[in-house]
């Protein structure tokens, strides 16, 4: 049986520490020791310590900056392979036989990877959206970073890796992906939680989305958005 490569995960926080312990005890399921970074963005709450006490590393960053988290912990990362989540992610019992199988297979690192999105909620809305996303992705070749990603290293540094840019940095990399790469579902579910897409309006939500990266795409700043979308 072949040795599996090496697999470091990602994981930007900022005031996670109520969300972040069921993502760790998802990743506790792969098989192999796990290069765990957990960058922090100068959390107040009790983030660090959850993440220490799982034996992730934590890597602080002076200032909020997705692009900018999950560029630093790919620089520190170990792995052949990156895998990058967000907070609030949860991983389904058998990721680790399925991310496995795409990282032991040469063909696995000619492409690049991502999760099914899908809400934690009820409501015919939720799963429209799941949807709308799943046709983005593997029509268009758009999955955001809310879908997770797992690629090589190789091919991360070979495209140039995360841009240090507040919002938008999922997309910003995929479009470079998508020119060389094809990016692929593993066909496995991620779970994001619906609460903040519940309470600030589905609908609403996913116009503003819109509406910024239709901004981003006719050359207005990250910064700039991100302050729109932060508000």
């Amino acid at each position: 049986m072949s040795e599996v490569p090496s697999l470091s995960v990602i994981v930007p926080s900022l005031n996670e520490a109520s969300r972040l312990p069921l993502l760790l005890a998802d990743l506790q399921r792969w098989p192999t020791p796990l290069d765990l970074w957990i960058v922090d963005a100068g959390s107040s709450d009790d983030t660090e310590l959850v993440a220490q006490l799982t034996g992730a590393q934590v890597l602080p960053v002076a200032n909020p900056n997705r692009g900018a988290q999950l560029s630093h912990g790919a620089c520190h990362a170990k792995g052949t392979w990156l895998m990058f989540l967000h907070a609030d992610s949860r991983l389904p019992p058998q990721w680790p036989a399925v991310v496995e199988a795409v990282i032991t297979q040469s063909a696995g690192e000619l492409n690049a990877w991502f999760f099914d999105y899908k809400i934690q909620g009820k409501g015919s809305k939720l799963r429209l959206l799941e949807l709308a996303v799943a046709l983005r992705s593997n029509w268009l070749q758009r999955p955001y970073g809310d879908q997770g990603l797992l690629i090589s290293k190789t091919l991360y540094q070979h495209i140039g890796g995360y841009k240090p840019i507040p919002l938008m940095e999922d997309l910003d990399l995929v479009q470079r992906l998508s020119c060389q790469v094809r990016l692929l579902s593993l066909g496995l579910p991620l779970y994001t939680d619906g609460r903040r897409l519940q309470r600030l309006g589905l609908l609403n939500q996913a116009w503003q989305n819109a509406q910024l990266r239709r901004r981003w795409r006719r050359g207005d700043e990250a910064k700039l958005l991100s302050t729109v979308y932060y508000r």
